[in-house]
């Protein structure tokens, strides 16, 4: 189906652009962004400050809103996670991350995800589509807009109440979404929008080599975090069917290359799982992988997923995991897994969704 532009679709310029096609001045689309971004007025109905005129060519042009939280869940650990519907019925979902430091969220990029990685949820149904800018840019502000409604206790104190940081680490692989990935950081990052820092938006791959070569390129002061989970391209390609196009040595590669176009470090993703890639040989195999490169490895304890057998290690052998790095000079950290409650692993809820949509009678 054709999906509506919305105002979140469109780059200040681009709705600059659009505003003099319609006879106006160019401060009409700030205006406008002001409007939508800085105080939560999402539909063009509501803005009142531009001409009668113009205000119903916005009606007609633009839509309004086209993502509708469906569902929300509250961790005891602080973590948020919902489930959004979108205009065409599919679900995708988004989480928050809370501290007392930053307000970080799990932004999604595809419906579904098409690259099958064992241990995870997102591609169990398979890929639908791409989001667009638009649909990824409404997750962020309905995140931001929940953070100014709540009470900061709730939330983690000693920063302000909005969206300080994201990780395009949700549904889908975001490098496979380039056009619409990049367009939305641009949206958020502008001072008209969100202002979102671009040294605060960090983007995960799956280690697709040209798209990580392409954004090298692109002069932004991104994060890149890339999903490692083993050393050798054996134990890779059986947790990850794309190793087989890209293997780990090609993708190493790619990354030092990264390294010196950006002066940027990168952080490798490793999930620990017990007895198949948290043994202190893959320890050790992943340091020489890794020597010389600028860059840090995050060890996540595998997330429990019902449809999947993994399980993570006991933390004895996870800290011996994490000590060979160190001895190793690899810097590391090992990461505390957070809404284990609310099945925090990306995919859950709209695994459960389409699950239980299945077992509906027609």
């Amino acid at each position: 189906m054709n999906l509506p532009t919305t105002v979140y679709d469109l780059t200040l310029s681009e709705l600059k652009t659009w505003v003099a096609e319609q006879g106006q001045p160019p401060y009409r689309a700030n205006q406008i962004f002001e409007s939508v971004y800085h105080r939560g007025l999402e539909d063009p109905v509501s803005w009142k400050q531009l001409p009668l005129d113009f205000r119903q060519a916005c009606i007609r042009r633009l839509s309004g809103p086209t993502l509708a939280p469906a569902e929300k869940q509250n961790s005891a650990d602080g973590t948020w996670k919902w489930l959004s519907k979108l205009q065409d019925g599919q679900y995708l979902e988004t989480v928050l991350i809370p501290s007392d430091s930053r307000k970080t969220i799990c932004v999604s990029t595809q419906v579904g995800c098409a690259y099958g990685c064992a241990f995870c949820a997102s591609g169990m149904k398979g890929f639908r589509r791409n989001l667009t800018a638009g649909e990824i840019v409404q997750q962020v502000v309905l995140i931001d807009r929940h953070l100014k409604s709540v009470p900061g206790t709730e939330i983690g104190t000693g920063h302000q109440n909005r969206v300080s940081n994201i990780v395009f680490m949700g549904m889908g692989e975001p490098l496979a979404n380039f056009d619409s990935l990049l367009k939305a950081i641009r949206i958020l990052n502008a001072p008209e929008g969100l202002n979102i820092g671009a040294r605060k938006i960090t983007i995960s791959t799956v280690g697709l080599i040209p798209m990580i070569e392409r954004l090298g390129k692109e002069g932004l002061q991104l994060e890149l975090s890339v999903s490692l989970h083993a050393p050798n391209d054996e134990l890779r390609g059986r947790l990850m069917p794309v190793n087989r196009k890209y293997p780990v040595k090609q993708l190493i590669e790619a990354c030092r290359a990264y390294v010196r176009a950006t002066k940027r470090l990168i952080t490798f993703e490793y999930i620990l799982i017990d007895q198949v890639n948290d043994g202190p040989e893959q320890a050790k195999e992943l340091a020489v992988l890794l020597r010389g490169l600028l860059c840090k490895v995050n060890l996540i304890p595998c997330h429990p997923i019902p449809e999947v057998l993994f399980k993570r290690p006991p933390l004895d052998r996870m800290l011996a995991f994490e000590r060979i790095l160190r001895e190793k000079k690899i810097t590391c950290t090992l990461r505390r897994s957070r809404g284990l409650d609310i099945e925090g692993a990306c995919g859950q809820l709209r695994l459960r969704q389409l699950l239980e949509s299945a077992d509906r009678p027609v």
